[in-house]
């Protein structure tokens, strides 16, 4: 492991969370006096972050005022249309202050429950086997095939299926061109590990926690309320 090598977080927060709702971000609704991105954020700062990069809206006027902790490490760049976009302009923002070879935690927003042990085991694991890495879970349930007019088709097989989660973590210099390439031939991108995928990268598998859920719709910030009173 190179101990030189420095640990940075980005945060895509520019989305419009339309699934949450039309008129409200779900990063900035409040759970326990903070929004989410605070409590997201903060999460991310237990680490010993060089720095952090939030993606927010050309329109955002908020994210900038909020009460982050460990506030002078925190970057703001401009987002973009799609999460993929926000993403690759935070690592272009980076470049210009960061090596190439410095590590990336790339993580929801509205994913403000992850635990401090899964953000340490994720972080060890990928810097000890200097290989990109992400959280997920073994999918649990059964799962079915309903190709049209929900009916089902099949059950698929779960046995070797996991759910990824974020943070997702990657060198800098290796991510920023696997988006770059996957983006130039119109590859579809969910997530960091798919861009790796694209180019060949290995990725390894993290376990993490179930409570690590993202707030997509409104009754999930509910349940996040919830998962954050119990970890406290």
């Amino acid at each position: 492991m190179k101990t030189q090598t420095k640990l940075w977080a980005v945060v895509p927060a520019a989305g419009s969370g339309s699934r949450f709702s039309k008129t409200e971000l779900k990063q900035y609704q409040y759970i326990q006096e903070h929004t989410v991105l605070e409590h997201t954020v903060n999460r991310l700062n237990s680490l010993d972050l060089a720095g952090c990069v939030l993606a927010i809206g050309a329109q955002d006027n908020f994210a900038k005022t909020l009460a982050f902790q460990h506030s002078d490490k925190l970057h703001f760049c401009l987002g973009g249309e799609e999460r993929v976009h926000s993403v690759l302009n935070a690592l272009i923002y980076l470049s210009e202050i960061a090596h190439a070879d410095d590590w990336v935690l790339v993580h929801d927003a509205a994913r403000p429950c992850v635990t401090v042990n899964c953000l340490t085991n994720l972080v060890e694991s990928a810097q000890y086997s200097n290989q990109s890495a992400i959280l997920a879970i073994p999918v649990r349930d059964t799962l079915k095939r309903v190709p049209q007019q929900h009916q089902i088709e099949k059950t698929v097989s779960r046995e070797l299926l996991w759910q990824a989660q974020t943070p997702q973590m990657a060198k800098l210099g290796v991510l920023k061109g696997a988006i770059e390439k996957a983006l130039a031939n119109h590859i579809v991108i969910t997530d960091e590990a798919s861009a790796l995928e694209y180019v060949d990268e290995p990725v390894q598998v993290v376990q993490g926690r179930s409570d690590n859920i993202k707030i997509t719709y409104t009754d999930d910030l509910e349940l996040a309320r919830l998962i954050l009173q119990a970890q406290d």
